[in-house]
């Protein structure tokens, strides 16, 4: 029996890695058998293109480029990780997905969206989740946050792998890829859920636990 795949979508800074946390936990305390992952990154192949991608050094990457590396992680990933844990019937939760290369890529970089759905559908089979996150958020507290959490790491010394290439991007990408978000979550009611997540950790995870037990019945 195949298992259920949960996708986390949002602009960095949108408090999506906390929730999964807690869906982490609250999973866990059901007695479910799970896996989290990531885009990208999340197999060995891939965390070598996430150092590639991320990196602020790499500022004359083309869009182009981007495009196709986000496509040769995505490819690894499901071929080596999604499919055979879905296929042993675990639940597969993944920090983004297809749909970000449509917001981050489509929307905000200006490639055609319909030339980034038929890149996703080559990467990966088709694969679709069975039900994604939205966790939207105005993009100027999303970048406060992104900030708030470079100072602090500033203030206690740790020491962090730089991937900040695309949260120095202009305000008016990351607005375009909010604004692509909400679209293609519009074009797809079943499979989406938005969640606020402008507020406090608390606040939000009621509303995405909300979510998770109506979604497992």
């Amino acid at each position: 029996m195949a298992g259920h795949f949960i996708t986390l979508e949002g602009l960095d800074g949108c408090g999506k890695t906390t929730q999964l946390h807690l869906i982490e936990q609250w999973l866990s305390e059901r007695g479910d058998r799970f896996v989290s992952t990531c885009e990208p990154g999340g197999t060995s192949f891939g965390q070598n293109i996430r150092r590639v991608l991320l990196d602020s050094r790499n500022v004359g990457m083309v869009p182009l480029a981007e495009l196709l590396l986000f496509a040769a992680d995505r490819a690894q990933h499901v071929e080596e990780f999604i499919r055979p844990k879905l296929a042993e019937g675990v639940i597969v939760i993944s920090d983004r997905y297809t749909d970000a290369t449509l917001a981050f890529q489509g929307y905000g970089r200006g490639f055609d969206i319909e030339f980034c759905r038929q890149l996703n559908h080559m990467a990966t089979g088709g694969w679709v989740p069975d039900l994604t996150l939205l966790f939207d958020i105005d993009v100027e507290l999303a970048l406060h946050r992104i900030n708030e959490r470079k100072k602090a790491t500033s203030e206690t010394g740790q020491a962090v792998q730089d991937e900040s290439r695309l949260d120095n991007e202009r305000i008016e990408f990351h607005r375009k890829v909010r604004e692509g978000y909400l679209k293609i979550a519009a074009a797809e009611p079943k499979r989406f859920r938005i969640i606020h997540s402008g507020n406090d950790i608390e606040t939000t995870w009621r509303e995405t636990r909300s979510v998770m037990e109506q979604f497992f019945g």
